[in-house]
């Protein structure tokens, strides 16, 4: 996008602070940790407060770009990960998904078995740890914690995900999540 996007403005207020506002209407957490750059600690110390770690059973993983995130869809994660050890949000996809290699279709995938998976994830803090342990052993870097996960042979559990449940990645997204806040739940 060429710009930070976590901190373009979106109705009046930076895109992280609306996905903030999301997980804070979750009261279900005890802790809320963010990965930032160093020069925007300060930016986000005024959108989060401060807060202490204690004992961390379960660790959930949001897109922070996903602004649109509800708290319906946060609690059914972390339900389906304390159910089962680690959960992810998905939707059906409604392209249809080729392999291309060199410029030229190598095969179709079945739409049928295919979900586009979002945030947030949730996973046992003990099974997130080992996953990574694992990677970085491995040399392997991903950016999706659930395929770390599913790489030492654990189940990922899939719960419904929500089309409104955009992630910004190119700057005519920021103008769909505009419309969307604009419109409404």
């Amino acid at each position: 996008m060429g710009q930070d996007k976590l901190w373009s403005d979106v109705n009046g207020k930076p895109l992280i602070a609306h996905t903030l506002a999301a997980v804070a209407a979750e009261n279900d957490f005890d802790l809320v940790v963010m990965a930032a750059p160093r020069a925007r600690w300060h930016d986000i110390e005024r959108w989060t407060g401060e807060t202490g770690m204690g004992e961390v059973l379960l660790v959930g993983v949001h897109d922070a770009a996903r602004p649109l995130v509800t708290p319906a869809l946060i609690r059914r994660v972390l339900a389906a990960a304390r159910e089962t050890g680690a959960a992810t949000a998905g939707i059906p996809s409604s392209d249809t998904i080729k392999v291309v290699a060199g410029g030229t279709v190598t095969r179709t995938l079945d739409r049928d078995g295919l979900l586009a998976t979002q945030t947030p994830q949730a996973f046992r803090t003990e099974l997130l740890v080992r996953a990574h342990r694992a990677a970085l052993e491995d040399g392997v870097s991903a950016d999706d914690d659930a395929l770390l996960v599913e790489r030492i042979g654990a189940p990922v559990a899939v719960v419904a995900g929500e089309a409104r449940n955009l992630k910004v990645t190119h700057p005519h997204d920021l103008d769909v999540v505009r419309a969307l806040l604009d419109s409404g739940p």
